[in-house]
């Protein structure tokens, strides 16, 4: 029996109707392989929660097309078909949700240590600037960063972490061969390159509302938390974070505007013990104990005047002036300007940035100050 039949065998189970992870991992726990389950008594399928449907399918003696459209797809360079029995599947996915994972891109990459950031598709311009900024402190430490590929914070995360030369993991609603939105289809294409692109869904599978939540649980599972940076109370981002935290993974939010309606969620998860965010650093202490078996570029254990001195080699020549420009007294963003020669949208970027880094605190009246770390 060769590899492609076995994969053959798996396909064929999960293409079948009603067959989730749930039903397919129950076949292979009672029958011990998708080519035992194939050959099984209709009765013995029918007892492990196989319907009519799925049993007439599987009766079938041709090989349906969207097995052999499957196969065809991961013949072209860089697609890859993981079951569950394949090394390359993630540990952490394989714990709450062990289906078939259909990768462009690097599957070596879903193993790797993940913070899935997830948010409004409608954010205030200041949240997908946070979403940037954090995406990319966070992916230079070498966590992977995990969303959605949706429009808004989960598009500016995986730009950030691209921008910084990062790697990001985008996990779909569609099957493979299918790009949602097509306004991010450039985006997919840099991800595909950089990262990887997942989803459970086999080829021509189009984007179905249906889709959204089980593709939300695989983004929560194969992250080592969760970061909410702007949602609504209705937002879908909600239900990422509750499936985090039903699969025992952290759970994050950054507050806002009491005055912004894409606040709202952020601040109910952290009514319900979220952990409040102000800073990349908060969540790597948060998870320094899961990343302790990982090796990252920066350490969540490191002094902060270490990571200091570490972002600071890391800044350009216009935000080392704009450091340099503030001094260590309160000054104001009009001050900033008119001591740089920047644009005040210039000054007010940067200042957000470096205040996610924890090297700048923002006082009352709009004034700045450089972070002073405790002796």
């Amino acid at each position: 029996m060769t590899d492609t039949d076995v994969l053959t065998a798996w396909l064929r189970l999960w293409h079948a109707p009603g067959v989730g992870p749930g039903i397919l991992s129950g076949l292979i726990e009672r029958f011990g392989g998708p080519l035992q389950a194939l050959s099984a008594p209709t009765q013995a399928l029918r007892d492990a929660g196989l319907g009519d449907d799925a049993l007439s399918f599987l009766d079938r003696h041709a090989q349906p097309k969207g097995v052999l459209d499957d196969l065809d797809w991961a013949e072209a360079p860089g697609h890859h078909i993981l079951t569950p029995e394949d090394p390359r599947f993630p540990p952490l996915l394989r714990e709450v949700s062990p289906g078939i994972l259909y990768v462009t891109g690097d599957p070596a990459l879903l193993s790797e240590p993940q913070l899935a950031m997830v948010g409004s598709r409608h954010p205030t311009p200041g949240g997908a600037e946070t979403a940037r900024a954090f995406a990319a402190h966070l992916s230079r430490t070498g966590l992977v960063i995990t969303s959605g590929l949706a429009l808004g914070i989960d598009a500016a995360a995986h730009q950030g972490a691209l921008d910084a030369g990062g790697a990001t993991i985008a996990v779909v609603a569609t099957g493979p061969d299918r790009i949602y939105p097509a306004l991010n289809r450039d985006l997919a294409h840099r991800i595909a390159e950089q990262g990887a692109l997942v989803t459970e869904y086999p080829t021509g599978t189009p984007a179905r509302p249906g889709h959204f939540p089980r593709r939300n649980r695989i983004i929560s599972g194969l992250s080592l938390g969760t970061l909410v940076v702007e949602a609504a109370l209705n937002s879908g981002s909600l239900i990422t974070a509750r499936n985090a935290a039903e699969q025992g993974r952290e759970v994050f939010a950054i507050p806002g505007s009491i005055h912004n309606p894409v606040a709202r969620g952020c601040h109910r998860l952290i009514r319900q013990g979220a952990k409040l965010v102000e800073t990349a650093d908060d969540v790597l202490e948060e998870l320094a104990e899961l990343l302790r078996p990982h090796t990252l570029d920066q350490s969540p254990s490191t002094t902060p005047s270490t990571t200091t001195q570490a972002l600071e080699s890391e800044m350009d020549s216009e935000h080392q002036a704009l450091l340099d420009a503030m001094g260590y007294d309160p000054v104001t963003v009009d001050r900033l300007v008119s001591r740089t020669g920047l644009t005040v949208a210039a000054v007010s970027s940067m200042l957000l940035i470096m205040e996610l880094r924890g090297q700048v605190v923002s006082l009352s009246g709009g004034r700045y100050v450089r972070h002073q770390p405790e002796p």
